[in-house]
C-alpha cells in the first residue's frame, strides 16, 4: 500500500521512520508528501532524500502520483483547504479531528465520501474504549459518557502551580472552544458516542503529575465502564502522545489485515 502524506512534523517524520526506514508495516510505504507552502519547499526537499518519498507543492500531482491513501499529519486548516478534494479521490485519515467539531463540514466530507466510495478514517489517539461507546450506541440507549482529563498544570496554567485546579468543567461543545489544542481526546469521544452537546468534560491541571491522563466512564443499558489511560509523550514531541502516533499505525494496518479485531 502507498501512502500520501500531509504534514512534516512530529508524527508525519515518525511515520517516515517506522515505514520507509524500519518497514515497521511490511509493504506499507509513505511515497509522497505534500505541502503547497514556500517555506516548506527546503524541508521538502530534505524529507525526499533522507526517506526517499517524492515531494509535491500542487494537490492534483499529490494525489495523481499513484497513492492509495492520504494520512493527514498537518493541522486543522489543511483538513478544511483539502479534505474535500481528497476525500472525493482518495480514502482519507485524519488527524487533525479538531476540524470536524464543525458538524456542516463533518457532513459535506461524509457526504463527498459515500458519494464516491471513500472512507474517511479517525485514529482513536491518545485514548481508547470507541469501539465500546460505538457498540453501546447502537443500542439507542447509551445514557451517559464522561470523560475526565488530567494534564500537567505547566501545560494549561501557571507553571508555579502548587495544587490541582478544575479548569473546566462542562459539555464537550464548551471544552472544545476554550481548549481546541488540548481536547482533541473529547471530539473523538463525542464523535464515537453522544455528540459534543451531550458528553461530558472535566479537565484538571495537575502540578503532580508528568503526563496525560484520560479517564473515560460510560453508561447505558449495556451495563457501564470505567477506562484510564496514562499517555507517555513521544520523545520527539512532548506535546504529543505516543499512543497517538501508534494509534496512526493501527488504523493503517486495519487497512491491510484480513481480520479486523474492535
Amino acid at each position: 500500500m502507498k501512502l500520501g502524506l500531509i504534514g512534516s512534523g512530529a508524527l508525519g517524520t515518525f511515520l517516515l521512520e517506522k515505514l520507509n526506514e524500519e518497514n515497521h508495516l511490511h509493504g506499507v510505504t509513505i511515497q509522497a508528501i505534500f505541502d503547497e507552502r514556500k517555506k516548506s519547499k527546503a524541508k521538502l526537499g530534505e524529507l525526499s532524500e533522507q526517506y526517499n518519498v517524492a515531494a509535491y507543492q500542487n494537490l492534483d500531482d499529490f494525489l495523481q502520483s499513484g497513492i492509495d491513501v492520504v494520512v493527514e499529519c498537518a493541522n486543522i486548516e489543511a483538513v478544511r483547504m483539502y479534505a474535500p478534494q481528497i476525500i472525493a479521490q482518495k480514502n482519507l485519515l485524519i488527524i487533525s479531528i479538531g476540524a470536524l467539531v464543525d458538524q456542516v463540514f463533518y457532513a459535506d466530507l461524509q457526504k463527498i465520501a459515500k458519494t464516491n466510495n471513500q472512507k474517511i478514517l479517525l485514529p482513536s489517539g491518545a485514548i481508547g474504549g470507541l469501539d465500546l461507546i460505538q457498540a453501546a450506541k447502537l443500542s439507542g440507549n447509551l445514557q451517559e459518557v464522561v470523560i475526565t482529563t488530567r494534564k500537567p498544570a505547566a501545560s494549561l496554567v501557571d507553571a508555579n502551580t502548587d495544587r490541582e485546579q478544575v479548569i473546566f468543567d462542562g459539555l464537550a461543545t464548551k471544552a472544545i472552544e476554550q481548549f481546541p489544542k488540548n481536547i482533541n481526546v473529547a471530539i473523538i469521544l463525542s464523535l464515537a458516542g453522544l455528540g459534543s452537546n451531550d458528553t461530558k468534560v472535566k479537565i484538571i491541571a495537575d502540578p503532580n503529575v508528568d503526563k496525560n491522563i484520560h479517564s473515560i466512564q460510560a453508561r447505558g443499558d449495556f451495563g457501564e465502564f470505567t477506562l484510564t489511560i496514562e499517555n507517555f509523550p513521544m520523545p520527539s514531541n512532548p506535546k504529543t502522545s505516543y499512543l497517538t502516533a501508534l494509534s496512526i499505525l493501527a488504523s493503517i494496518k486495519s487497512l491491510l489485515d484480513p481480520v479486523v479485531i474492535g
